[in-house]
């Protein structure tokens, strides 16, 4: 009697959750936080201009005189968002100047392979059916 044995399907074992990683930070600093951001394998950034929206004094209190800030929207595998948010909440307190919050918000589907492999920078995902 021969035993099979269940070849796990890598296809679903490649498969990792995306979320959507939303960084907010000095203006000035927008450029070095996405460079940071991309050595957690981040494959898609993009940033938008913001305006802080407290009153000057509690700026001025919180050492937060400039209010021109960037939304940077990341989409980060699950599986390292928790780093890069260890990361980002290091960086805020050592990096001149850049303050800033950081938080993820999961993503429930994505369409189209090719784009999620992009997303995911999982290049692994489909390659064995060509």
């Amino acid at each position: 009697m021969a035993v099979t044995k269940t070849k796990r399907n890598k296809k679903t074992s490649d498969v990792k959750k995306l979320k959507l990683l939303v960084t907010v930070v000095n203006r000035k600093k927008t450029e070095f936080f996405i460079d940071y951001l991309g050595g957690f394998e981040v494959n898609f950034q993009t940033s938008v201009l913001a305006q802080g929206t407290a009153h000057s004094d509690t700026l001025h209190m919180l050492g937060l005189e400039d209010a021109d800030r960037s939304v940077i929207f990341s989409l980060i595998r699950e599986d390292r968002a928790e780093d890069a948010l260890r990361g980002l909440d290091e960086k805020f307190h050592s990096v001149r100047g850049g303050k800033g919050i950081a938080f993820t918000v999961p993503l429930s589907s994505v369409i189209g392979v090719a784009i999620y492999r992009f997303l995911s920078n999982n290049r692994a995902l489909g390659a064995e059916e060509k």
